[in-house]
């Protein structure tokens, strides 16, 4: 669920894009009452006002759809994990894919935690959560990880906030670790090199050539369809994603035009490097269509990352072919998302701007960016550094 700011007729707007209960995808304009020129601080304020009073509605409506939703009007009737299965279940069609697997996986490791305790949803106390968050911690998980525990657990918990289920949420007066700040691994421009030449002729060269260009997340690199190269204004647009799922056992693939957030929508120039290779890739589609006729999966023609039989590449065999032939070459280990770093780490050292990169790379705010790369940055240092000696005399 996302809220933006629009301007009509001289006044702000804040526009919700949500799914409905039958899972398609909708709009919603509020108005903010304010005119067009309000500081930014109030506009906020009265966005996150706006958001959440739609979200309490919408989860209550979502909520009230359960099918055994009686059992679970008091907290005082049911368990703190049958909660998290509920919440999972209702928050389902909301989510992206990939947000979900999230949560899921993050609803597994508490359950095994709290379903020996018994708790019932309304004697879950601060103490209890701490106590689980200090368990993890001893058992080796790193804060990272715990802090995205915290937050499935609190959201899950703002929802029986919400859904009048809880008066106060537990969560909030917990003490979460401190984030470790993420050390990327990448290549330089020679190691690159090395990289390309191990991938000629491999059928995820195109692959590996536009993560390293582009900085393009696996998602969206397999995600990438002949509709979004225009050819005739240079340009190559960021819209749409594959992921995996497993589905009794066996993987399936499921297309999305949901990014990650909403600056990862994003049309950027056409490399001409880049837009050379796509051409050979088209011409060679073309070749093997013709050569194996019926034998040729044509079922994802609109894809550009796919093999000389026409399947499309899968998320599971771009990270584990990379990954293998890394091993085989004897190469630095990366992995195929280091790739994304390895571009942000080039554009830094020539001199492109953090803002300039959070726009590439798609990030949803500058302070994503900063956090990844501030490390990285070392031109800005050495102004710095030229800067106080000339003051300084």
């Amino acid at each position: 669920m996302k809220a933006s700011f629009q301007k009509k007729k001289g006044f702000v707007y804040v526009v919700i894009s949500y799914k409905t209960l039958d899972g398609k995808y909708a709009t919603k304009w509020e108005s903010t009452g304010m005119k067009v020129g309000t500081g930014i601080r109030k506009l906020e304020e009265k966005r996150k006002e706006i958001l959440s009073e739609f979200e309490a509605s919408y989860y209550k409506a979502l909520y009230a759809n359960t099918t055994d939703k009686n059992r679970f009007y008091s907290s005082s009737k049911c368990t703190f994990t049958e909660y998290l299965d509920t919440w999972l279940d209702t928050v389902r069609p909301a989510v992206a894919l990939t947000t979900y697997k999230g949560y899921q996986k993050n609803v597994r490791r508490i359950k095994r935690y709290f379903e020996p305790l018994k708790l019932r949803l309304g004697e879950v106390k601060p103490i209890h959560i701490q106590d689980f968050y200090k368990y993890l911690s001893e058992d080796g998980l790193c804060a990272n990880s715990i802090i995205h525990i915290h937050a499935t657990i609190r959201k899950a918990l703002q929802h029986a906030v919400k859904t009048e289920l809880l008066d106060s949420n537990p969560a909030d007066k917990t003490d979460r670790p401190r984030i470790q700040k993420y050390q990327a691994s990448f290549y330089n421009k020679d190691e690159l090199d090395k990289l390309f030449e191990v991938f000629k002729g491999d059928r995820m060269e195109l692959c590996v050539h536009i993560a390293a260009y582009y900085g393009l997340r696996r998602s969206e690199v397999i995600g990438l369809r002949w509709e979004a190269v225009d050819f005739e204004n240079k340009t190559i647009t960021i819209n749409h994603k594959i992921v995996n799922d497993y589905r009794d056992g066996k993987e399936v693939i499921i297309a999305e035009d949901k990014l990650k957030n909403q600056s990862s929508n994003r049309t950027l120039p056409l490399i001409p490097h880049i837009e050379e290779l796509l051409l050979k890739e088209k011409e060679k589609q073309q070749y093997y269509s013709a050569l194996l006729m019926t034998g040729y999966n044509h079922s994802y023609d609109e894809y550009i990352c796919r093999d000389n039989t026409g399947e499309l590449i899968t998320p599971n065999y771009v990270t584990d072919h990379f990954r293998f032939m890394i091993a085989k070459h004897g190469l630095k280990p990366l992995r195929f998302h280091d790739l994304r770093h390895s571009c942000a780490s080039l554009l830094l050292a020539n001199g492109i701007s953090m803002k300039q990169i959070q726009e590439w790379l798609g990030h949803s705010t500058y302070n994503v960016t900063a956090n990844f790369y501030s490390h990285l940055e070392y031109n800005s240092k050495i102004a710095s550094a030229d800067a106080i000696s000339k003051a300084l005399g």
